[in-house]
């Protein structure tokens, strides 16, 4: 019994450590290269697979960050993570605000308060839960991009993996299928409106905006006009 024991010991072992070497690798290829496809999109085409009245969509254009309008990375800072290019991949001011608010309203929505590492981390590597499990690997990987990557190259993988619609993923495709130019000609009200639908980019569209989305457009307008460019952006 001793003996097996040890066995599955030594195995988990190494195949923990195997795993953790396939982490740091794969975070430093995808420092230089762009990640092919995300456990999100293979999701969404499954969806649209068994869905008859849909036709399968994966519409992304990797684009370089300094081919995209600066007012898009300064739209989803302003609207998703103002604190983006301070904090080590986790604001820890939003998550105790969010942590009261949750307590007070119990039974609710449950507010997040996830930074753009943290969804580049949980887009690129991981699968859309709210398990611990997910929300701890999302961390371990949070925390490897943040060593091995700039903040750059946070925002670059970010504006295109980031799903923006049905099927649609990244700014280059969002920048298409909504205003019909390329994500260079996106304009800062365009930007806005793309940052402000990114909490449900299925049931708000940039080219059709409701009341509420237009109202967050302002808001987040409003932000972009205070925020300082950081100096990747100039």
């Amino acid at each position: 019994m001793k003996k097996i024991l040890g066995k599955a010991l030594r195995f988990i072992a190494k195949l923990a450590g195997a795993l953790f070497l396939l982490s740091v690798v794969t975070t430093i290829i995808y420092r230089f290269v762009p990640p092919p496809i995300t456990p999100l999109m293979v999701i969404r085409c499954y969806e649209q697979l068994t869905d008859d009245k849909k036709e399968v969509r994966l519409y992304k254009d990797w684009t370089s960050l300094d081919k995209i309008s600066d007012h898009m990375p300064m739209a989803v800072i302003a609207s998703e993570d103002q604190k983006f290019n301070e904090h080590f991949g986790f604001d820890v001011d939003a998550i105790e605000k969010a942590q009261q608010y949750n307590a007070r309203h119990k039974g609710k929505k449950v507010r997040g308060a996830s930074t753009i590492s943290q969804q580049t981390a949980k887009n690129v590597f991981l699968w859309p839960s709210r398990s611990w499990l997910r929300k701890g690997l999302e961390v371990y990987f949070t925390f490897l991009i943040e060593v091995f990557w700039s903040k750059e190259r946070i925002m670059e993988v970010y504006l295109n993996v980031i799903e923006m619609g049905e099927g649609v993923y990244g700014a280059e495709a969002a920048s298409h299928t909504y205003f019909r130019k390329d994500a260079s000609k996106l304009t800062k009200e365009q930007s806005a409106l793309i940052a402000a639908c990114l909490p449900n980019p299925r049931r708000w569209s940039p080219s059709r905006p409701t009341g509420y989305i237009n109202k967050k457009k302002d808001w987040i307008v409003r932000n972009m006009n205070r925020m300082k460019k950081p100096d990747y952006l100039k």
